[in-house]
């Protein structure tokens, strides 16, 4: 574990949707640090054969800092990690989780937010929603779901937010017509969108449509790493190599082989892990690095991308 690693108790376990688990953490020897609206936790997961290290949004209200709260789906493709959290954690366990950090705060300088949520992707915004009630903002949420799989908390954020809250129910025939929505925004509004790739791409590419500016349009997405073909990774300063197969991703390979790399959100965004590349081409499958860079073959983002050739040695 690394030293920077927190470790805390699991106060609560209770499921808010037919495939959604919420957990409360509490503190076990400190205090659970500070975090602003839109932050995240990676928890790490102990299992029988493997160390499992997802991301997952904070959803307390940033004013309380007694306990954290997390809510997991059970991903129908499963790397492992959601289906620990859902068969193997219970309340009274001990986990450890990395210091909170935020790649999806708000932009407190718009004059309106809006707020589309997919899924479990409402979870940064139950953080947001008490954070912009104190500071009087305008916004408005719209959250789109499966009821037989989905929409935890609705009955609760209907409730709380009135006309500012928007429902969308697939399996009651219900849709969200996003261009409807982006042609509707107000100057000065800024756009935030959390959920599965299918739903961000679609708000992406309706906002370029419309030709709203890409600046304006705000998104988090803690997408597991693909899949792909194994290969080896060699380590420049050493010539340790190290295999990666097929199924696990190459920070994860790293890390199992005692390798330390700076990370923070494990799904190609964030840029923490960004690594120089001596040998070997990569296959990036981030959305951080430029053209350019991705073009120049001399570095590559571990936690999702992986190696067209049959090694990639990198300056580690």
């Amino acid at each position: 574990m690394s030293k920077s690693m927190i470790p805390v108790r699991v106060a609560s376990v209770r499921d808010v949707a037919p495939k959604i688990r919420e957990f409360r953490f509490t503190a076990v020897d400190q205090a659970l640090p500070a975090f602003s609206a839109g932050s995240h936790v990676m928890v790490e997961m102990q299992g029988a054969e493997k160390t499992y290290r997802n991301a997952y949004s904070l959803m307390s209200d940033p004013a309380d800092i007694s306990s954290y709260g997390i809510a997991v789906r059970l991903q129908d493709e499963s790397r492992g990690g959601s289906v620990f959290m859902h068969t193997q954690v219970q309340e009274g366990d001990v986990l450890n989780i990395a210091p909170p950090a935020n790649l999806f705060a708000p932009h407190w300088a718009a004059k309106k937010h809006i707020l589309i949520a997919g899924g479990v992707g409402i979870t940064p915004f139950m953080s947001y929603l008490p954070e912009m009630k104190r500071r009087n903002a305008d916004f408005e949420l719209h959250y789109l779901y499966r009821s037989a799989q989905t929409g935890a908390y609705r009955q609760q954020l209907s409730e709380a937010l009135g006309e500012k809250y928007f429902s969308y129910d697939s399996d009651h025939g219900q849709q969200c017509i996003v261009h409807q929505l982006l042609a509707q925004l107000s100057p000065g509004a800024h756009v935030y969108i959390c959920g599965p790739e299918s739903l961000i791409e679609a708000v992406k590419t309706e906002a370029a449509t419309l030709g709203i500016p890409a600046g304006i349009i705000h998104y988090e997405e803690f997408a597991a790493p693909k899949p792909g073909k194994a290969f080896t990774v060699s380590l420049a300063s050493s010539g340790q190599q190290i295999a990666v197969d097929g199924e696990s991703s190459m920070l994860e390979a790293l890390e199992e082989a005692g390798v330390e790399v700076a990370n923070m959100c494990r799904g190609g965004v964030c840029g923490q892990c960004v690594t120089g590349v001596k040998e070997g081409i990569p296959e990036h499958r981030d959305d951080f690095l430029s053209a350019a860079e991705k073009a120049s073959g001399q570095c590559v983002m571990p936690c999702v991308s992986r190696a067209v050739t049959d090694s990639l040695t990198l300056d580690l």
